[in-house]
């Protein structure tokens, strides 16, 4: 007996578009379905774009839903593309009727988005790699994690996701690629494959490319968003600060003194900003002596710390170090193919360790301190 188009529908409510992660029928792109009676069903998908890249993801994810309904002998998928009226409408539907002036979802007074900005005072610290991996292990605990490659001039963030997709644009609005279930956003994704070019870009630039990537870029209902910063205190610091005053600020330093002098300056931004400071980070804390139990303090000892303490000198509220991370080969072998060390060993002391961070920092802030309540005054 041929299944009914409503038993197909109901089926096609399961397959979620992979960018936007909501049913596609829920997104209006079921253009069709017809079920013949020796149970042969045609469904009608319609694409965002003409170059989707998701093309086979979708039509794999329809094919196999389709083919478990009861009845169905055979599933043909027919793809077409989204008119420009039609790609309005799942905007505006996605977004809502926005004006003009875009606005930054993460910085309205009601976001229950926590977004940490992730700094350092120089490079080489690690910082990317932290960042990465504090992402992959919220995403493994449950949590919906998005990473915006803010270091315009150093990227390295997709690289380190294993991913090179590209954006997909639907109107004026941008789909994040996703890799590891992490959201992920970078200038390297708009650059011609192979084109390894620097960005010379000054402040004006820098903040544009800052502003599309936090308001034009299609985030969903995000948990945590982590913003991987250059070093230092330099533009792109300055505009998540006036873009987004309630981020909270993670330094990542090494125990070397000359490194912890840099980070405790670069912390020492949010006296200024007035924002709050999540924590100091200590990567590459320590070397396992391979023949005992020792730990051998390869970069010096006590960096982390010594930027904890004197950041809590500074803001008078209590800056805590978070952790300490221990060198691992596999940590750097992981970032350079693609796969974070907290997925692939995730009982290696050094994942052991970022998964510890990443939890305290998933924990809801015990107060309200820095937190904007949107209240006002009202008059007697």
């Amino acid at each position: 007996m041929a299944p009914t188009p409503e038993l197909v529908t109901a089926a096609l409510a399961t397959v979620n578009d992979p960018e936007i992660r909501r049913p596609i029928t829920e997104l209006d792109m079921v253009k069709s379905v017809d079920v013949s009676p020796d149970g042969v069903v045609r469904v009608g998908v319609y694409l965002t774009v003409a170059g989707c890249p998701m093309r086979d993801t979708i039509t794999r994810d329809v094919t196999n839903a389709v083919a478990k309904v009861e009845g169905v002998t055979q599933v043909h998928v027919d793809l077409d593309v989204m008119s420009a009226d039609q790609r309005k409408t799942l905007q505006t539907k996605l977004r809502g009727d926005r004006g003009p002036e875009k606005e930054i979802p993460f910085a309205k007074p009601g976001s229950l988005t926590r977004v940490f900005a992730v700094a350092s005072g120089k490079g080489g610290v690690g910082k990317s790699s932290v960042t990465v991996n504090l992402a992959a292990a919220m995403t493994a605990g449950g949590l919906k994690v998005g990473i915006v490659d803010a270091d315009i001039y150093g990227h390295s963030v997709p690289r380190m996701l294993g991913t090179d997709e590209r954006p997909t644009k639907v109107e004026d609005m941008i789909m994040p690629p996703v890799a590891h279930d992490i959201k992920v956003i970078s200038v390297g994704m708009f650059k011609p494959p192979g084109n390894n070019h620097p960005v010379v870009w000054r402040g004006p630039m820098l903040d544009r490319a800052l502003h599309q990537f936090l308001a034009d870029v299609f985030w969903g209902d995000l948990d945590v968003l982590l913003m991987d910063l250059p070093p230092g205190t330099g533009d792109i610091a300055i505009s998540v600060a006036q873009r987004m005053p309630t981020a909270e600020i993670l330094v990542v330093t090494t125990p070397q003194q000359a490194a912890a002098e840099v980070a405790e300056r670069a912390g020492s931004i949010a006296f200024q900003t007035h924002q709050q400071i999540a924590g100091v980070i200590e990567n590459m804390a320590w070397l396992p002596c391979p023949h005992c139990d020792e730990r051998i303090p390869v970069f010096g000892e006590g960096g982390g710390q010594t930027v904890a303490d004197g950041l809590t000198r500074l803001l008078g509220t209590n800056v805590p170090l978070l952790g300490q991370i221990p060198l691992d080969l596999r940590l750097r072998e992981g970032s350079d193919n693609g796969k974070p060390l907290v997925l692939t060993d995730p009982d290696s002391p050094a994942a052991t360790e970022l998964r510890q961070i990443a939890n305290t920092l998933s924990k809801k802030p015990g107060s309200l301190k820095g937190m904007r309540l949107n209240l006002s005054p009202s008059g007697r």
